[in-house]
């Protein structure tokens, strides 16, 4: 499942769809996993429930056949997804402005600083301070420099932040 385009920032133009080192990687880990440990588990639990008798009112069965049908309809996912974004190795460019990759560290009218990491949107994760470049954050740092104000139009209200650092390193 290893179809990934790699991708140099030069000269990139259209709609690609990117995606970091790291979770590409996440990707396919989650993948690994599901096809060689969570799949032959359910497959087999759901041997032995077969092997129980009439499958008609076996919940068991029922229950491990969408198990596996889950399982699948996830990995087809992963395998389409993994064939469709473009893989980004280089570093983004150190001068000045948040690109794709950058941390960036923003701080709110009451004062109150965050880090973000501008990554895809197959890979955000708010527990990792991860958003997405399609977000609306994302969209709104995407470009701009330090001191910028930025106007970030959210679902529940409009906020303004100021990028108080830019960084392409963690």
């Amino acid at each position: 499942m290893s179809g990934q385009r790699e991708h140099s920032r030069s000269g990139a133009s259209g709609k690609t769809e990117y995606i970091t080192a790291e979770g590409y990687r996440r990707l396919e880990e989650e993948a690994d996993y599901l096809w060689a440990k969570k799949r032959p588990q359910v497959v087999s639990a759901l041997a032995d429930a077969a092997a129980e008798g009439d499958r008609s009112e076996n919940a068991e069965y029922i229950y491990r056949k969408r198990q596996v049908a889950e399982i699948d309809r996830r990995l087809r996912f992963l395998a389409k997804r993994m064939d469709a974004v473009t893989m980004v190795t280089e570093k983004p460019k150190a001068d000045g402005r948040v690109y794709f990759g950058c941390y960036v560290t923003v701080e709110d009218a009451e004062g109150e600083s965050k880090r973000y990491r501008i990554v895809g949107a197959d890979e955000w994760d708010t527990k990792r301070s991860e958003i997405s470049m399609d977000s609306p954050m994302g969209r709104a740092l995407l470009g701009k420099r330090v001191d910028d104000e930025v106007l970030v139009r959210r679902p529940i209200g409009d906020i303004y932040l100021t990028i108080t650092g830019i960084s392409v390193d963690a």
